[in-house]
């Protein structure tokens, strides 16, 4: 064979330098730095976050029960309030919620105690749900009516932490997507809000407004509400577009945005119809660690701050 020839044969194929064996040696590095994490929950304060974009599809009810679920698999008690009509954070935690179960509707209208609806998720006894149903869909117009409308789910949720023997670190509040009353109770009620946003072409459209209405909220009705998190969720890495947007987000947000990405996966999706949420349904799947990562992140992000603000 000609010397040339020689010098031009490629090596041969190897099954470690594919994508696939590449992906999953990622994978298994990131599954071992969650193993090696260790969290304290100092049983002291309970931090209350919103979970809200007025777009839908953005991912907020997918968010707000995966964070939930692996907060509790690190250790720390979580309630999720489920404030959408559909439910579908209930059904997710495989909650029932059917029109006859007790409910947030219940605890907004008929001045229920928070205690009385509470159940206790199957994934987890960290894990507790105060579920919504179909009745929550009239709520908006009946809250229109009522005292103190904004801050009912507040007063319910500070009497309930007030009373409740067991200690919660979080609280977690899926909120419908649009800014009525629902809502705006929702960031009345909460210290913190996490914005999820969607990596494609409009994932800003509307978030002005948004902030807007959240100053509106800080002015009137909660001053200690503040914009903490932004998660990038369905993120695709092989598209230009993607990088793009997560990139105008992070330009805009410094502070605010994770680290952490959520990428767009079929078992995220495939989870709830089985009543689960990916960190059980699927718990080794690229969509089950990203959840596990930003849960972490986020109790990290806050902890240093703490430490910095001590300083």
């Amino acid at each position: 064979m000609p010397e040339s020839e020689n010098a031009t044969t490629s090596a041969p194929f190897s099954i470690d330098d594919s994508p696939i064996a590449r992906e999953l040696a990622d994978l298994t590095s990131r599954r071992k730095a969650l193993d090696a994490v260790s969290l304290d929950f100092d049983g002291t304060s309970t931090r209350v976050l919103t979970i809200s974009n007025q777009k839908g599809g953005v991912g907020k009810t997918t968010t707000t029960v995966n964070v939930a679920a692996a907060l509790a698999s690190l250790g720390a008690r979580v309630l999720v309030i489920d404030l959408d009509p559909q439910g579908n954070a209930s059904t997710a935690l495989g909650v029932p919620h059917t029109a006859d179960t007790p409910s947030v509707y219940d605890v907004l209208i008929d001045e229920f105690p928070l205690a009385d609806i509470i159940q206790t998720s199957p994934e987890s006894p960290n894990l507790l749900c105060a579920p919504s149903t179909i009745h929550l869909a009239g709520a908006e117009i009946e809250l229109v009516s009522q005292v103190a409308r904004e801050h009912r789910l507040r007063t319910a949720l500070e009497e309930y932490l007030a009373a409740s023997d067991d200690h919660l670190d979080f609280v977690l509040i899926d909120c419908p997507p649009s800014l009525g009353l629902l809502t705006i109770n929702a960031f009345t009620a909460a210290g913190e809000l996490m914005i999820p946003i969607q990596c494609e072409y409009y994932a800003l459209e509307g978030l002005s407004q948004l902030l807007g209405s959240i100053r509106m909220i800080q002015k009137h009705l909660n001053p200690t509400l503040h914009l903490s998190t932004i998660l990038l969720t369905m993120y695709d890495g092989r598209t230009r577009l993607a990088q793009q947007v997560a990139e105008e987000v992070r330009n805009h947000f410094p502070n605010e945005v994770m680290r952490t990405v959520i990428p767009r996966t079929v078992r995220v999706s495939e989870a709830p119809s089985f009543g689960q949420t990916v960190i059980a349904y699927d718990p080794q799947s690229v969509g089950a660690i990203s959840y596990r990562e930003a849960a972490v992140e986020l109790v990290q992000r806050e902890q240093a701050k703490s430490k910095q603000e001590e300083n």
